[in-house]
């Protein structure tokens, strides 16, 4: 397996069976995931700042810092490696209050906020999330599966159930 990290601010888009996409310590930052099963193409961006206006220039120089220049992005980096924005599944992980118990800045709802709104307008609906509250986690995405791994509190799970991998026929196993 190849792993792929993506870091604060960063996104990276996976298209070969084997590569895993990761990143870590998502606090009030938020790590956004896209897969497109039937193309088995996905990408994750881990962005910190709900809107690139509090700061045009910095924005220029790292769009994926903040959630309305990074996300356009991502669906454009993925979309240009063979996915279809209509078959994309969203997921996204993060937006904790760690370091701002009393909410003063409330850095991860107004991200978490920002990319329901910007994946609306984009037609896309999240199809799982682990938002909110007041853990660090952290995600995988296998890009052969499409399986999500979410590590939070110590303990990890599968946030999506695998797709079926392209071209492999899979047959159910009963329950």
């Amino acid at each position: 397996m190849e792993q792929i990290i993506v870091g604060m601010a960063d996104c990276r888009v996976g298209k070969i069976a084997g590569q895993v996409l990761a990143t870590y310590a998502l606090g009030s930052c938020i790590g956004l995931s896209v897969y497109d099963p039937k193309a088995a193409v996905g990408g994750m961006l881990h962005f910190m700042l709900p809107d690139s206006g509090i700061d045009p220039a910095r924005s220029k120089e790292n769009p994926y810092m903040f959630a309305d220049t990074g996300i356009p992005k991502l669906l454009e980096a993925v979309c240009g490696q063979g996915a279809n924005r209509r078959r994309l599944v969203a997921h996204a992980a993060g937006g904790a209050s760690l370091m701002d118990p009393q909410a003063i800045f409330d850095i991860g709802k107004r991200n978490t906020l920002a990319l329901r709104k910007i994946l609306w307008k984009a037609g896309i609906l999240l199809a799982g999330e682990a938002v909110g509250g007041g853990n660090s986690r952290t995600i995988r995405l296998e890009i052969a599966t499409g399986r999500l791994w979410l590590q939070e509190g110590g303990g990890q799970k599968s946030l999506v159930p695998s797709f079926p991998q392209k071209g492999v026929q899979t047959w159910p196993t009963g329950s």
